[in-house]
């Protein structure tokens, strides 16, 4: 049986057509729930067998050292590195349900299949890094150019 990985956008756009008894989340996921809505589609899905459940911090490590090799991790927070690594506990009989294209990103190069709820699903996997805007150099991370100090923008390095 195929279980669903749910990221906030589960709750927060409220269409998605999967029971709840198949739902797996983490606890942070209900604190980025802002809206009577989101909040109410949550407590429903709960009531409906939705489980709750902490990643397990190994695999949380292993999901932040991905992030770090894809450059997504300034994008990700806390919430996105939990949901990829409950995803990744259940990798094998699994899907993630996200519309964040920097979780997409890490969830495909981990090997985790993902069903976008919204949005498109991301067609290319990327390597980023940082380029300043006005020496144009690039570099792996940072905002600022240490070599004329004008601010680095995110560029695609890797094309995957």
């Amino acid at each position: 049986m195929t279980n669903y990985i749910a990221d906030s956008a589960v709750f927060i756009m409220g269409n998605c057509d999967v029971d709840s008894s198949l739902l797996i989340t983490v606890p942070s996921v209900e604190d980025e729930l802002k809206s009577r809505d989101a909040v109410l589609r949550f407590d429903l899905a709960k009531e409906g067998g939705l489980r709750v459940e902490w990643p397990e911090p190994e695999m949380v490590k292993v999901v932040r050292e991905k992030a770090e090799h894809t450059r997504d991790s300034e994008e990700l927070s806390k919430t996105d590195l939990e949901v990829l690594a409950k995803a990744l506990e259940h990798k094998e009989k699994a899907v993630l349900l996200t519309d964040d294209y920097a979780v997409q990103n890490v969830a495909v190069q981990l090997g985790i299949e993902v069903k976008p709820i919204a949005q498109k699903k991301i067609r290319d996997l990327i390597i980023w890094q940082k380029q300043c805007i006005g020496c144009k150099q690039t570099f792996e991370k940072g905002d600022v150019c240490p070599v004329c100090g004008s601010p680095l923008k995110k560029k695609r390095k890797t094309k995957l």
